[in-house]
């Protein structure tokens, strides 16, 4: 199940939110249930708001439930407060940004960004109106059902890029993409709240008194270091959050902020198990470097392609055999039949080296080769009929290498799959083919068996997945453990 840690989380998230709202009832995307009639509430802002009940309060500020006198609507209100310690001359440049961004938000043209309304000034502050939104957090959606198929994940990340990218092209950074921010609105919108409010000073994760804004685990690594951010920052939070809606917790999460922030700059995240299809997604998002990330505009294609297939409502995944054991394959994505790598009685075989990536394909050819979309990846064997003591030395062991090439730069995605269609590595993984300087990229993987006796007799392949649906044909290979 999902949990947003509270002890990670020091900013919640300020856009308001309503869950059945008829009833009376309100909830905030962290803090659940707040009471209405709380302080404050009936006090007229800017003479034309009405605060009537309080949704939601952060380390920044406090969110209300207002009605618009003048235009006779309900809003929301946000009721910005500087962070404890900042001086004044902080505090009015804080305000002068707030003020800034929360205009800048409100030029924003697209449906799944939270409308800003209004920005007004009353005790010597910014407030901010902006539209209800009735539903709940994506947070509070994963924490009550559990984690989203693919699919799903699909596409609420394909609106929230949206979002973003709209964002971006008006020159407005989000800063704070996590499931908190991300509203499920009763009408069927994804909306994305918050935009450019949920940072203090700057692009930096910490603000003038040290203290942390938002979800450390949301962050990218440059934010995380202090250094410049951009469009690319938004992007790394969003590969957390589709990691986070499929596994059902953030990939960098650890005991404490600091831990947390070490685990964003340091570590690399744990391969996906229920990813399936949004594997290689999620990979080219989660690129330390800002500038080897997947580009917007091929991630939006990637995500609406699989919110659009009905084969990724579940998500494959499988373990390879430990030493002695028959290898364990869940079924893929196409019905093909589910079986282990090798029958009862012959040699368990498992994949012991090599790199893995994702390609593009389209018809498979009978030397092995498969080609579609610009991209070719062909499969060669090596030591393919090995007969002898098993485990198999290395140096026998039956080799595969497959060759990518593209007529331009281009990501794609693969696995390795057995003669018969059965999954051998269960992870979609990614990789850039087609610079004009190497265009040719290369992965090999070898075989092991582990069995006394027995012999198999199937081949290696490579399935491939983007842009287009295919798979090489299978390279033969024997093995028989002779004990």
């Amino acid at each position: 199940m999902y949990n947003e840690d509270p002890e990670t989380v020091t900013e919640t998230a300020f856009t308001a939110t309503t869950a059945g709202a008829a009833a009376g009832t309100t909830t905030n995307p962290v803090t659940a249930v707040a009471a209405p009639g709380t302080a404050g509430a009936e006090r007229l802002i800017a003479g034309r708001y009405r605060l009537l009940s309080r949704l939601g309060e952060g380390g920044m500020g406090t969110v209300w439930r207002a009605r618009d006198e003048t235009l006779h609507r309900e809003v929301a209100v946000k009721e910005v407060r500087p962070p404890a310690g900042l001086g004044a001359g902080d505090i009015t440049r804080m305000y002068g940004r707030l003020e800034r961004e929360a205009w800048a938000a409100a030029r924003i043209p697209d449906r799944n960004v939270v409308t800003v309304h209004d920005v007004v000034m009353q005790d010597d502050r910014p407030w901010i109106v902006m539209e209800l939104i009735r539903g709940r957090s994506l947070a509070e959606r994963l924490r009550a059902e559990g984690p989203l198929t693919p699919r799903q994940a699909a596409h609420v990340g394909a609106e929230v890029l949206s979002a973003l990218r709209a964002a971006h092209a008006v020159g407005v950074e989000h800063r704070d993409v996590k499931p908190a921010n991300v509203l499920l609105a009763e009408d069927g919108r994804v909306v994305l709240g918050d935009f450019g409010i949920a940072m203090v000073e700057g692009s930096t994760a910490l603000t003038m008194t040290g203290e942390l804004v938002g979800s450390p685990e949301y962050l990218a690594p440059e934010r995380a270091l202090g250094r410049l951010s951009g469009p690319e920052s938004d992007l790394w939070s969003l590969g957390v959050l589709l990691y986070a809606a499929v596994e059902g917790l953030s990939p960098f999460r650890q005991d404490t902020a600091l831990s947390t922030l070490r685990a964003v700059v340091d570590e690399e995240p744990p391969v996906p198990t229920r990813a399936g299809p949004l594997a290689p997604v999620i990979a080219g998002l989660l690129r330390k470097e800002p500038a080897e990330r997947t580009p917007a505009a091929e991630v939006s294609a990637s995500l609406r392609d699989i919110a659009h297939d009905p084969g990724a409502t579940t998500s494959a995944a499988g373990v390879l055999a430990a030493p002695g054991e028959p290898a364990a394959v869940a079924a893929p994505r196409r019905k093909r039949r589910t079986a282990a790598f090798v029958a009862a009685g012959t040699a368990a075989c498992v994949l012991i080296g090599g790199g893995l990536a994702y390609a593009f394909a389209g018809d498979g050819d009978g030397d092995g080769t498969a080609r579609g979309a610009g991209v070719q990846v062909s499969v060669v064997g090596a030591n393919t009929a090995y007969t002898g003591g098993c485990p198999i030395p290395e140096g026998r062991a039956p080799a595969f290498t497959a060759t990518f090439t593209a007529s331009e730069p281009t990501l794609i995605s693969y696995r390795w799959v057995s003669g018969d269609g059965s999954v051998v590595d269960p992870h979609w993984r990614t990789l850039t083919v087609g610079d004009r300087d190497n265009p040719e990229r290369h992965d090999t993987v070898r075989l092991s068996a582990y069995a006394k006796t027995g012999t198999l007799t199937t081949g290696m392949a490579v399935e491939l997945q983007s842009p287009v649906r295919s798979t090489s044909n299978p390279v033969p290979f024997s093995i028989t453990c002779t004990g």
